[in-house]
């Protein structure tokens, strides 16, 4: 999720400073981030005193949305890649459709995350998929609001009808 899935999928171009972490995998199951084991962040810190970059470059923070529940199939679309010892899923464009709306409509049509969505040009109907998973990660007034205020500017019309 986040700027660097989007660059490792070839979804967008802008530079990050972070890499996302939403889960783990074990035996082929998705496994909360806070069970990362202590060896990962060790050898985190150790490429991060290396290449000279925040202490926080891998970022848990969304651990949240795994938490809250991940879109329907999430898994199955994500991609992997392998890095000599290290292997990654990538999140699926579908997915990356359903984070960024979700943040665009937390942060506005003035963040990076409402440029990310646009730059995967989402069709009417992922947007309509995607909206309906983000009420379900917040089912308030409020938030609803504000969801389609982020799904008109992104393009769909139909979000007070169905959401």
């Amino acid at each position: 999720m986040g700027g660097s899935g989007l660059l490792l999928r070839g979804l967008a171009s802008r530079a990050t400073r972070d890499v996302d972490v939403v889960a783990r995998i074990e035996d082929g199951v998705l496994r909360p981030a806070e069970e990362i084991p202590k060896w990962f962040f060790d050898a985190v810190r150790d490429v991060g005193r290396e290449l000279d970059l925040s202490a926080d470059w891998i970022n848990t923070g969304p651990k949240d949305l795994f938490r809250l529940g991940l879109p329907v199939g999430f898994l199955e679309r994500c991609e992997r890649r392998e890095f000599d010892g290290l292997t990654l899923y990538v999140a699926g464009r579908l997915d990356q459709i359903h984070f960024k709306l979700y943040a665009t409509a937390d942060q506005g049509p003035d963040s990076r995350h409402y440029q990310d969505l646009m730059s995967m040009e989402p069709t009417s109907a992922e947007l309509g998929i995607a909206g309906n998973w983000c009420r379900t990660h917040d089912p308030s007034p409020g938030f609803r609001g504000l969801l389609i205020a982020a799904l008109r500017i992104a393009g769909w019309e139909g979000a007070d009808e169905e959401l």
